[in-house]
C-alpha cells in the first residue's frame, strides 16, 4: 500500500457513490471537492468614469475589457479616460476643495470616511469576489486580507482626521489642495485605501487612476462614496491606460502627485515632473530578501517564506523574492520548502482551497516564463512541484531557484510571480553585504532565535521595513515606503499623514 509521500497514480474511493473518484493534482495529497465562494459581487456588464459625484461616459466613447485572468473571459467593459476626462476629473476637485471639502472641520470629514469604512465591512464579501475576478488572487487572501485592511485604514484615518494638531506637534497643518495618484494591479482595493485615506483626512481631493486591468473594485467603491453621500467632486476615479495615468500625473491643478508602480515608469514620473513644485511620493519596485540564520525556528521560517512569496503568487512589490540562508541549514530549509510546496494548491481563484491563483494577465505571465527561462539558461537549479494547470487562464507553478548568485538575473530582477531565488550566506556580514547589494529597498525579513542580532539587522538592511521572525505583516499605523530606487514617503501612521499636509 503506498504512502501519501509516494509518488503513485492513486484513485481513491469517491466518497459519492457513482461519482468518479478524482486524480491527485498538485502534491501528494487526496483532491478536495471544490469549495466555491458564491458571494455575488454584483458586477455591472459597463462602467463609466467617476467625475464629481457621478458616473459618466468618456468623452472618447471608447471602452475596453476587464478580463477574468482565471479563466480569460470578460468581466467588464471599462471606460477609457482621455485628457479631457482628467481635465474634468481636476476641475471637479478644484471645485470642491474649495468650496466644501477644504473647509469642512476634522471632525466632519472624519464622519464621511468612517461611513465608507463601514460601508465597505457591510460589502466586504461581494468586494472580495469582485477583487478576485478581477485580479486573479485566491479568495481567501482578498477575503481575509484585502477587504478588511482596506476598511481599517479608511477607520485609522477617519480617527486622524479630528486630531490633526497632534500630526506635528508645534506646527500648523494644512492640506495640500487636489492631489493626483495612480495606484497598481497588485492590491487594488488596498491601495486605493492606502491613497485617499490619508488624503481625505487631511482635507485634500483626489483624482485617481486604477491600473486598467483592476479597475473593478476602484469603480464599486465609488458606489460607496456615493452611498455615504461624500459631497461630488471630493474623489474622481478615472480609467485608462498609460496616457491617462501620464494626464493624472502632469496636470497643472495637482499639488501632489502619490504614484505606486514600477521603478521605470516612477523614473519617468519624476523626469516629467523635474522643475515643477509638485510633491510627489513614489513606492516603486522591490526585490526583497528574506535571511534565515541557523539558529531560526526553521518551520515557522519555511511557513513565512512561503506567505511572503507563493501565497500572493509574488504580487506584492515587497514580496521575499530573494532567500538568503545560513549554509549550515541551506539544505534543510531547501528540503522543508520543496515539500511545503508540494501541497500548494494552484487553480481557481474563487474556490477556497487554492492557495496560488491566477496571475494578473497574460503580460505578466509572459514576464514571468521569460525571466525563469533566464534562470535556467544562467545555470540556476529549478524546482517545480509536479501538476496539472488549469487548461484556460493565466496560471504559472510555484518555483525555487537552488545554486543561485547575485549576478543571475532572477536575484537582480523584479518578477512579480511565484519564484523564489535561494542563496547561502555563512557570516552577519556576508548575509548583510548580500541583502543590500541590489537597487531596492522596500523590505526584509530576519528569521534568528536573537533578539540583539535582529536589532543589528534593522540597523543595517537598506529597506524601509524590515519584519522579525515573521513576513508581510501589515497595519495602518505602521508606515510603510523604501529607499534608493523603491522610492520616497511613506504611506501609513503619522509618517503617511505628513505627505499629505504643508506646515507652517
Amino acid at each position: 500500500m503506498p504512502t501519501l509521500t509516494e509518488k503513485k497514480s492513486i484513485r481513491p474511493a469517491s466518497r459519492a457513490q457513482g461519482r468518479p473518484a478524482p486524480e491527485l493534482i498538485f502534491g501528494d495529497l487526496w483532491e478536495y471537492d471544490p469549495a466555491p465562494e458564491t458571494a455575488d459581487p454584483k458586477l455591472k456588464a459597463r462602467y463609466d468614469l467617476f467625475i464629481d459625484g457621478r458616473f459618466v461616459a468618456p468623452k472618447s466613447g471608447q471602452y475596453f475589457d476587464s478580463i477574468n485572468p482565471a479563466n480569460e473571459t470578460r468581466l467588464a467593459k471599462i471606460a477609457q479616460a482621455n485628457a479631457a476626462d482628467v481635465d474634468a476629473a481636476y476641475r471637479a476637485a478644484q471645485n470642491a476643495y474649495t468650496k466644501v471639502w477644504g473647509k469642512l472641520p476634522g471632525r466632519e470629514r472624519a464622519k464621511y470616511i468612517y461611513r465608507i469604512a463601514r460601508l465597505l465591512q457591510d460589502r466586504a464579501r461581494e468586494f472580495a469576489v469582485a477583487e478576485t475576478l478581477d485580479g486573479g488572487k485566491p479568495i481567501k487572501e482578498s477575503r481575509d486580507f484585502d477587504v478588511p485592511m482596506a476598511a481599517a485604514h479608511f477607520f485609522y484615518h477617519a480617527g486622524w482626521a479630528d486630531k490633526l494638531d497632534y500630526v506635528a506637534p508645534g506646527r500648523r497643518v494644512a492640506p495640500l489642495g487636489v492631489v493626483g495618484q495612480v495606484i497598481p494591479w497588485n492590491f487594488p482595493l488596498l491601495m486605493l485605501a492606502w491613497k485617499l485615506a490619508p488624503a481625505l483626512a487631511l482635507g485634500n481631493c483626489v483624482v485617481i487612476k486604477p491600473a486598467e486591468t483592476t479597475s473593478i473594485t476602484a469603480l464599486k467603491l465609488a458606489e460607496i462614496f456615493q452611498d455615504a453621500g461624500l459631497p461630488p467632486g471630493v474623489v474622481n476615479i478615472v480609467t485608462g491606460f498609460g496616457d491617462t495615468g501620464a494626464a493624472v500625473m502632469g496636470h497643472p491643478i495637482a499639488a501632489k502627485v502619490a504614484f505606486t508602480g514600477s521603478t521605470e515608469v516612477g523614473k519617468i514620473i519624476m523626469r516629467s515632473l523635474a522643475g515643477t513644485d509638485k510633491k510627489m511620493t513614489m513606492e516603486l519596485g522591490g526585490k526583497a530578501a528574506n535571511i534565515v540564520f541557523a539558529d531560526a525556528p526553521i518551520d515557522q521560517a519555511v511557513e513565512g517564506i512561503v506567505n511572503g512569496i507563493f501565497f500572493n503568487q509574488g504580487h506584492v512589490c515587497c514580496a521575499g523574492s530573494r532567500l538568503l540562508v545560513q549554509e549550515s541549514v541551506a539544505a534543510e530549509v531547501l528540503a522543508k520548502l520543496k515539500n511545503r510546496i508540494k501541497v500548494l494548491r494552484v487553480g481557481d481563484p474563487l474556490d477556497k482551497n487554492t492557495d496560488i491563483g491566477a496571475i494578473n494577465s497574460a503580460e505578466q505571465l509572459a514576464t514571468i516564463k521569460r525571466l525563469v527561462a533566464a534562470g535556467v539558461k544562467e545555470g540556476a537549479t529549478l524546482y517545480q512541484p509536479p501538476g496539472v494547470l488549469p487548461a484556460k487562464g493565466y496560471y504559472f507553478r510555484p518555483t525555487v531557484f537552488s545554486n543561485v548568485s547575485m549576478s543571475h538575473r532572477i536575484a537582480r530582477e523584479e518578477i512579480f510571480g511565484p519564484v523564489l531565488s535561494v542563496l547561502t550566506f555563512r557570516t552577519v556580514d556576508e548575509a548583510v553585504e548580500k541583502a543590500n547589494n541590489t537597487a531596492y529597498g522596500l523590505s526584509a525579513g530576519v528569521w534568528t532565535d536573537k533578539g540583539s542580532r535582529i536589532l543589528k539587522m534593522s540597523t543595517e538592511l537598506k529597506a524601509g521595513v524590515v519584519w522579525a521572525n515573521t513576513y508581510n505583516k501589515f497595519d495602518p499605523t505602521s508606515p510603510f515606503g523604501g529607499y534608493k530606487e523603491s522610492g520616497f514617503g511613506r504611506e501609513g501612521g503619522r509618517q503617511g499623514l505628513l505627505d499629505y499636509c504643508q506646515l507652517a
